[in-house]
């Protein structure tokens, strides 16, 4: 039986050519998705665009290294490149902001999950990028990258417990974000 090659194993074939009409298509079948990737990470716009540069330099100049696993693992693969990207940035910026806690006790009570449904991901995302770049940091690995707080606390070079720390008040500022939206934008009749 002969199985033909997905669109993602052509294209990734054609990288490896050094092929420029396929690193235009690369670039717009995945720029915006792996830039919303960047940007849940870095909120100035200046950094944001030199990171995302330098992610898609690192792509480029790696896809030697790239080993295709199935529909989907180009981009998986990108996204991972993107993700190192911002946190190398992260970690060498003079102005990172990553709390150092010694306790995992939060100082404030759990917010209640406040009703997200009406309110469009621009808002959302808008509402990630103005969390302090320790706290946003720390919830994007953990919700959006599916890393464990050992994992976070090793990247970030952080204690375990400001990782599980800096999560609880992200999602709790978070809460209050979506709260005061809410009522600024459905005000109760």
């Amino acid at each position: 039986m002969f199985f033909s090659d997905s669109p993602e194993q052509r294209l990734h074939k054609r990288l490896l050519d050094g092929n420029k009409a396929a690193a235009r298509e690369f670039y717009s079948l995945y720029a915006d998705y792996l830039a919303g990737v960047c940007a849940r990470y870095i909120a100035d716009k200046e950094d944001l665009k030199d990171v995302f540069q330098e992610a898609l330099i690192r792509i480029f100049t790696n896809i030697g290294q790239f080993s295709y696993q199935g529909e989907g693992s180009l981009r998986a693969w990108a996204t991972r490149i993107t993700v190192n990207e911002a946190l190398k940035f992260l970690r060498a910026s003079q102005r990172r902001e990553l709390v150092r806690l010694e306790t995992d006790i939060a100082d404030e009570d759990d917010e209640d999950d406040p009703p997200i449904n009406d309110i469009p991901p621009d808002a959302i995302v808008e509402m990630l990028r103005r969390l302090p770049q320790g706290y946003r940091t720390v919830f994007n690995l953990y919700v959006f990258e599916g890393k464990s707080h050992k994992e976070i606390a090793d990247l970030l070079g952080i204690r375990e417990n400001s990782s599980a720390s800096q999560l609880h008040r992200a999602k709790n500022l978070l809460a209050k974000m979506i709260r005061e939206y809410n009522d600024i934008n459905n005000p109760r009749q």
